[in-house]
């Protein structure tokens, strides 16, 4: 059984034979708010084609926090060229997204359901506790934070005074729009996407005009970083840009309505091409910016380079496209609180995980430096994010993605995922033997043993992705060939 609460009907009706049990109606294709939480979506209720995703993920990914890691980049002492390559490199991690996406079809369940084939049922709920529901609000509050300092701006700009109480304001009424979003679910977020991302295009793309007119193409930093220190930095880099698609294991949530017999080739392709390609892009406008302004204070130094009538357009843009951004950040942890176990409605777990992003927001803008938050949360993120993320794509690639979605629902000792008291062995090893790895080759908040070693070189996002899924492939052949 899974442990979820139905949403109530679309239409607020409930009938005497509704127990808490009751199978949900299919709110989640026919609009009002999505009944289905982390139950199995039956056949019947299977809708859509696989191209929708593109623009799920391209509204997502055309936002602040990607001018401002692309930015970043370049003040880290990177030349443009080295950044770019950086940029492209990092975002072909959405690659691995696509991969995670392709069980959602065949399983009719989330990313959350999805992984007790890989740790079992109570060692998935620790699994969701962790790099499921606090790796989500973390990445809500950074989010909510950017969209919040382009939003300071706007009221800034109507005459208003930027207090604290308006900020907290002002951050409360985001969340709100987003949290709307999200408690909507599925239906909404593929519907309203479609216009989002145009619209963002539209925006972007004069903002690439302004951007591309002002570029140092032979930018150089004064002292030009090389060796060691230039390896320490792109490989640093490269994990700062791959932590944004290593965050989505959970893109199967986002495909599951889709029919059983969607081509995996097409899930897996879209998805990554609607995370990869905005990815490349904003985060490239963002270095080709920081050559020509200060990327220290992005949202500030980028309207001087834009006319001044367009100024409040693209702060709303920023705004709008963090927003899209965190409803799916959201709508996943809303997931991940009912897979560990909490017997809570859906979109009653989007509002908690809402008031818990909201408090560490305000802690982010009011109390700590924003950058340094950014810089830290998205590097140290990857010692947990990349070794989960090598577990799952290797179990998908050894099942060759055949997952039985009833049998996952089931949480009995009787069930097929129970394994060893409710703990696969095999991906509860090899998550603890790629953290480790990554954890000692770390070299951000602080420097592990290997990276001091090796003058700084931070090696954690291979080591932590080579690791797991080296260890979990043979533990898992031998689980299975001795039954």
């Amino acid at each position: 059984m899974a442990s979820t609460l139905p949403d109530p009907h679309p239409d607020g009706r409930r009938t005497a034979a509704d127990g808490p049990d009751a199978a949900p109606p299919a709110a989640g294709r026919t609009g009002g708010v999505e009944a289905h939480g982390i139950d199995h979506i039956p056949d019947s209720e299977r809708r859509g084609h696989p191209r929708e995703l593109f623009s799920v993920w391209a509204a997502a990914n055309v936002n602040y926090l990607s001018l401002v890691v692309g930015g970043a980049l370049v003040l880290m002492g990177l030349s443009l060229w080295q950044a770019l390559a950086v940029i492209v490199v990092g975002n072909l991690f959405w690659l691995l997204t696509g991969l995670l996406a392709i069980p959602g079809p065949a399983a009719g369940a989330p990313s959350e359901v999805i992984t007790r084939t890989l740790y079992g049922v109570r060692g998935n709920r620790v699994n969701n506790a962790v790099t499921g529901w606090m790796i989500s609000v973390c990445y809500f509050a950074l989010n909510l934070a950017a969209a919040a300092t382009a939003a300071f701006s706007l009221v800034g700009r109507a005459g208003l005074p930027v207090t604290t109480p308006v900020k907290a304001a002002v951050v409360v009424l985001i969340a709100a729009v987003t949290l709307a979003i999200s408690v909507y679910g599925h239906l909404t977020i593929v519907r309203l996407y479609v216009p989002i991302t145009l619209a963002l295009t539209a925006v972007f793309a004069v903002v690439a005009v302004a951007v591309v007119r002002h570029t140092d193409f032979g930018y150089v930093p004064d002292r030009p970083l090389t060796g060691t220190e230039l390896w320490a930095t792109v490989l640093a880099g490269v994990a700062l840009i791959a932590s944004g698609p290593l965050s989505y294991t959970t893109s199967a949530d986002f495909s599951r309505y889709l029919p059983r017999t969607t081509p995996a080739r097409a899930v897996a392709g879209w998805t990554a091409l609607g995370g990869f390609l905005p990815g490349v892009l904003v985060c490239g406008l963002g270095a080709l910016a920081a050559t020509a302004v200060d990327m220290g204070d992005p949202e500030s130094s980028l309207q001087r380079l834009l006319p001044g009538w367009f100024r409040p357009v693209f702060l709303l843009a920023l705004v709008l496209g963090t927003v899209a951004l965190n409803a799916l950040t959201a709508y996943s942890a809303g997931l991940a609180l009912q897979a560990v176990g909490i017997r809570i409605r859906r979109s009653l777990s989007v509002l908690v995980d809402g008031a818990v992003s909201v408090s560490l927001t305000l802690y982010a803008l009011l109390v700590s430096d924003f950058l340094d938050t950014v810089g830290n949360v998205l590097q140290l993120t990857v010692v947990l994010l990349g070794p989960s993320t090598a577990v799952y794509a290797t179990d998908i690639l050894l099942r060759r993605n055949r997952y039985d979605g009833p049998a996952l629902a089931d949480e009995t000792p009787a069930g097929p995922f129970w394994y060893t008291g409710g703990v696969n062995r095999s991906g509860a090893l090899a998550l603890v033997a790629g953290v480790a790895a990554s954890a000692v080759c770390v070299d951000t908040v602080y420097t592990g043993p290997v990276a001091a070693a090796l003058g700084g070189v931070d090696l954690s996002l291979p080591a932590g992705l080579l690791v797991a899924a080296g260890v979990y492939a043979p533990l898992m052949r031998r689980a299975r060939a001795t039954g």
